[in-house]
């Protein structure tokens, strides 16, 4: 490996600005990847490396992408919920690569829930 020169460190940067924006940020969207245990050994990880990349790729500022703990349906690992400002939380099942693709286009950039992959429209939280 070779000496780190000030313009790698300046690109470094950018992509940790980045980072800690699609982790953090006030956005449009928010999908969180549900990583407890049961979520990992079921791919989980796979699922958010797809999202952030498509997320990187695609050079979107408003969606956060963020991780929680187990969703209590370990047999529907892995898992992930999309929630559009303004709209129900969709939470979504058995995801594999091409469903997280699916979801990315058609609901988080368009719109428009993919019910085949959805469990669960609306929130489980009382009051």
């Amino acid at each position: 490996m070779g000496k780190i020169r000030p313009e790698d460190l300046e690109k470094i940067r950018e992509r940790m600005a980045r980072t800690i924006n699609m982790r953090e940020g006030d956005a449009r969207a928010r999908v969180t990847v549900h990583m407890g245990t049961c979520g990992i050994a079921a791919g989980a990880r796979k699922i958010m490396s797809t999202l952030m990349d498509l997320v990187e790729e695609r050079g979107i500022d408003d969606v956060v992408v963020t991780t929680s703990g187990c969703a209590g349906l370990c047999s529907r690992e892995p898992m992930l919920t999309v929630e559009l400002k303004g709209e129900a939380p969709v939470k979504y099942v058995d995801m594999d690569e091409d469903k997280t693709k699916s979801i990315f286009s058609e609901h988080i950039i368009s719109g428009k829930v993919v019910k085949e992959y959805a469990l669960a429209i609306g929130s489980e939280r009382v009051g």
